[in-house]
């Protein structure tokens, strides 16, 4: 990531919380009685409250405070999604799982980087840059739709662990593409084997990593004899997600995934011989949930802050057309490839089209569109708009019809969220 260079002063930071946590408690109330998810009025928010409109909320992406946000916010966001997954379903669906974050993220990178190839005139490999950029799906956002939606436990995992693991995939193959775009080259060959090494590596040190910090934060909040730390259970929390991601980003692997895993590990203490005592379930239960909406408040409002919307404005039509094959063909084709051979998980075409339906973009995309422009990549700013054309569609369109189109399906259920 190149190093932040706007910097804000602290009363600035102060003004800024305030708005922030003042519009995500309004918008949260007026969520619930609209039953909408959140997120959607946050990023809505942040567009009237940004530089562009209002002028209100004004956060330069490349500041200090605006990676805080992102990499904290997506990370602990990430730790409580883990922490409400359960092994036992995973367990059935780990062939699909390993698949689209793979095999699928690479038909959604050609898919869409054709089809903005085509569109915006740009060269292929400028296009496919634009389809590795938003091919990951955006834990942020998912983890909240899914909280707030209660639909097949077996289809909320697949699609919320998708989130968590095409993170590593997603940067590799968009950075692999940069240097390729940077050097000049014409053809669009992809060193494989050198970026397939790079992404077993990221995931295997970043799983390690979450592994090892979600275990040591289980065993001194909740071994019988060794928890010390259970009257400080809500700080160990905060010091596993920060320590988890600090820790795998400097073994250069994946900060989010660690976060991920760590919080998998908390959520399944129980297969380790652990458990924290009932009477502080629910105090656990209550930290976790509501960092993790002071979370998205900070994320979404930032997001919708940064959006460009004279760029939008020129290039609208294309965006709109790049979307709907990001959407409409794009994702249909990933998924069914991803899952028809995996006969073990069973899933049913309603299962499918809801995955299919069910994949907005968000903080991951938004991060590495500003690297592009940071880094100055050619087209970059009509990159950096195409890709928050798809932010800001996938979240509005698909998050707010989640709940209909799962009732639809008949997919919705009745279930704790955690236990």
């Amino acid at each position: 990531m190149t190093t932040p260079a706007s910097e804000l002063s602290a009363e600035h930071v102060l003004l800024i919380a305030m708005i922030i946590l003042g519009a995500g408690a309004l918008l949260g109330f007026v969520a619930k009685r609209l039953r909408v998810p959140d997120i959607v009025l946050f990023l809505l928010a942040g567009i009237v409250l940004g530089p562009q409109v209002l002028g209100v909320l004004v956060i330069p992406a490349s500041s200090t405070l605006s990676w805080i946000i992102l990499i904290f916010g997506a990370s602990y966001i990430l730790f409580d999604g883990g922490a409400t997954l359960r092994l036992g379903v995973l367990s059935r669906i780990w062939i699909s799982l390993l698949l689209i974050v793979t095999v699928g993220l690479l038909v959604t990178t050609f898919v869409t980087g054709w089809a903005a190839h085509w569109v915006l005139g740009i060269p292929i490999t400028v296009g496919l840059l634009l389809g590795a950029t938003v091919a990951s799906t955006d834990p942020a956002t998912l983890v909240p739709v899914f909280k707030q939606v209660k639909v097949r436990e077996k289809v909320a995992q697949m699609v919320v662990s998708e989130s968590a693991f095409n993170d590593p995939m997603g940067a590799i193959v968009t950075f692999a593409l940069l240097t390729i775009v940077v050097g000049g080259h014409s053809g669009v060959h992809i060193p494989i084997g050198k970026d397939a090494l790079d992404f077993l590596t990221e995931v295997g040190i970043g799983i390690g990593a979450g592994l090892i910090l979600g275990y040591v934060a289980s065993f001194v909040i909740a071994h019988e004899r060794y928890g010390f730390l259970i009257e400080y259970l809500p700080l160990v929390t905060l010091i596993a997600v920060i320590g988890g991601y600090l820790g795998a980003v400097g073994l250069n692997s994946s900060g989010f995934m660690a976060a991920f895993v760590a919080g998998i590990v908390v959520g399944n203490m129980s297969y380790v011989g652990l458990k924290i005592p009932r009477e502080h379930e629910a105090r656990f239960t209550d930290f976790v949930e509501t960092t993790s909406m002071i979370s998205r408040m900070f994320i979404f409002l930032l997001l919708g802050s940064q959006v460009k919307l004279d760029l939008i404005a020129v290039y609208w039509w294309q965006g709109l057309v790049i979307v709907a094959v990001f959407m409409f063909l794009a994702r249909p084709l990933t998924v069914l490839v991803s899952t028809l051979i995996d006969r073990r998980a069973r899933w049913t075409w309603r299962e499918l089209v809801f995955i299919a339906w069910t994949r907005e973009t968000g903080v991951i995309p938004g991060a590495l569109a500003s690297i592009l422009v940071a880094d100055k990549a050619p087209h970059a700013d009509v990159l950096a708009a195409m890709t928050f054309m798809a932010i800001l569609i996938t979240i509005i369109v698909q998050a707010t019809t989640a709940k209909w189109v799962a009732g639809k399906l008949s997919l919705l259920e009745d279930r704790p969220d955690r236990g």
